[in-house]
């Protein structure tokens, strides 16, 4: 009998073969004309639980896209520990624009500069200060983190999800990971240059967020999520030595997935990662996802027994603004490059044209059988 949805995925992730390749996402893969269609404003869909689940619904209902995931934006556990957040409330009707950060908990808005300081003297002023405010932080942990923020608003989306969708789809949620997760509340340029000159700082911060994104992932789980994805985008090649991903960020994503065990896992990093793949195959997750920057050919050829996701550009073109026939050359080439899971190397951008989300799913049907 052949597999659901939710089971092809499922057994994906667990490594092993499903009838089809599938067509997910474990990020976000909501699109404008599923939203219109609900009649909501693309601004209300992240601080109300229904409206959230009915438009990660959306997708599949409209497209056969074979999972749910919430939430859509990145501020979800940085609001949660008191970063400031900004919704646009009076966006217009087709605008999207995702929620962004107004203060972090360590921001440089904060830092007086000295009167009479050249533009140079008053840089290295704040960078200074900013480093001793991080070094002398201390991050809290909220007393009743289910009721914090909008983590309740993600735990009833995914509860709703369950509850109407969970029996056809793979239900899934995400955060960010411990350092990108840090760069939220606190100022990444300088997190990076302390990551060289101050580890020890760094890291004391990098194991409080292991603790919390353990805590906030496992209520996930609790609510319902059949897998979580971890995003640790902050620690791509571009940014960060391969040297200095071994040593501070690889062992607290490792003591993050090895808390995360009731569930499949996947570890997204984005860019140029193929310096770092063997490195993310040792962080204990069940399913390794990339971008359209990762030769996927190469990781495969690297990594034969790890669940690889991948790796369409799922913005601007051809996805967004090419034709049908395009999108069904760059789905091919995922799954010709040993892609075992069609997914995007980010957040399906919204205003994805309906055609090209329905010529992904025919290219999938006609490309994705496991006799490919």
């Amino acid at each position: 009998m052949p597999n659901n949805s939710r089971e092809t995925v499922l057994n994906v992730l667990r490594g092993q073969k499903g009838d089809h390749v599938p067509n997910f996402s474990g990020m976000g893969s909501i699109t404008l004309g599923g939203i219109q269609d609900l009649g909501y404003r693309f601004n209300e869909i992240h601080g109300d639980a229904r409206k959230m689940a009915n438009s990660a619904a959306s997708t599949h209902r409209l497209f056969g896209f074979e999972s749910a995931i919430v939430p859509f934006d990145m501020g979800v556990v940085a609001e949660s520990l008191g970063a400031g957040m900004k919704y646009y409330d009076k966006a217009d009707l087709g605008q999207i624009i995702y929620p962004t950060m107004t203060r972090k908990l360590v921001d440089r808005s904060t830092v007086t500069v000295p009167d009479g300081a050249s533009e140079a003297d008053a840089k290295t002023f704040v960078m200074k200060e900013i480093e001793r405010q991080i070094t002398e932080y201390e991050l809290k942990m909220p007393a009743d983190i289910a009721s914090t923020g909008r983590i309740p608003v993600v735990l009833e989306a995914i509860r709703i999800l369950k509850r109407e969708l969970g029996d056809e789809v793979a239900v899934g949620s995400w955060t960010l990971g411990p350092f990108t997760e840090l760069g939220q509340v606190m100022d990444l340029e300088v997190l990076l240059k302390m990551s060289a000159k101050k580890p020890e700082a760094v890291n004391r911060h990098l194991k409080f967020m292991v603790e919390y994104l353990d805590k906030v992932l496992n209520l996930h789980i609790d609510s319902g999520a059949d897998f979580v994805t971890v995003r640790e985008m902050g620690a791509t090649s571009s940014i960060m030595s391969p040297r200095m991903f071994k040593s501070l960020v690889l062992p607290n994503l490792q003591e993050l997935f090895g808390r995360l065990k009731r569930v499949p896992t996947v570890l997204h990093i984005c860019g140029d990662t193929n310096p770092i793949i063997e490195l993310m195959a040792q962080t204990g997750a069940s399913a390794l996802s990339v971008d359209q920057m990762n030769r996927l050919n190469e990781t495969r050829a690297k990594l034969s027994n790890v669940v690889l996701l991948g790796n369409y550009k799922p913005f601007g073109a051809p996805f967004c603004d090419g034709t049908p026939e395009e999108v069904e050359a760059i789905i091919k080439q995922s799954l010709d490059q040993g892609a075992d899971g069609v997914w995007p190397g980010c957040d399906i951008w919204p205003q994805v044209p309906p055609e090209n989300m329905q010529a992904m799913i025919a290219a999938m049907k006609k490309h994705g059988s496991n006799s490919h």
